[in-house]
């Protein structure tokens, strides 16, 4: 019995090449930040709000404005704290304040961004999952809206 292999031909390897070097390409434009546009929903709620890191270790989250105190987070609270160091690293490197309002949205396809207005990052808590995308829908202003979120 003879073994046979399917012999090499120039074109499969060409084939071969050029697929590794997309996966490559797209590898590293992801890795380097990008992401393609998509469109958002209309907007259903929207708030713009302060956080505060308090003298006792508590945020404090503020209604930019009108200055109300929406709530004081008190507690390890991991996740708001680390959403919270993300975009202050990009403010830190964009030499933006501390003291300047966030954009929190809830669209009508269910999706919750916060964003920074000043830095332009976006960040979609829905890849965090619904409990945590309640911990800032509970700071959007009251509306029938809130059942969309799944």
């Amino acid at each position: 019995m003879s073994q046979t292999s399917a012999p090499s031909s120039p074109m499969r390897q060409v084939l071969l090449a050029s697929a590794l070097v997309s996966l490559v390409a797209v590898g590293g434009w992801r890795l380097a930040g990008g992401s393609t546009p998509q469109a958002l929903a209309p907007v259903l709620a929207q708030r713009l709000l302060v956080f505060a890191d308090l003298p006792d270790g508590a945020i404090e989250v503020t209604d930019a404005k009108t200055g109300d105190v929406v709530q004081v987070l008190k507690g390890e609270q991991g996740f708001v704290r680390g959403v919270l160091r993300s975009l202050a690293r990009d403010r830190r490197a964009h030499q933006v304040g501390s003291t300047a309002a966030f954009s929190l949205v809830l669209h009508a396809d269910s999706r919750v961004i916060l964003s920074d207005p000043h830095t332009g990052q976006q960040l979609d808590l829905a890849a965090f999952g619904p409990d945590n995308v309640a911990v800032f829908v509970r700071w959007l202003p009251s509306s029938p809206y809130h059942g969309v979120i799944k």
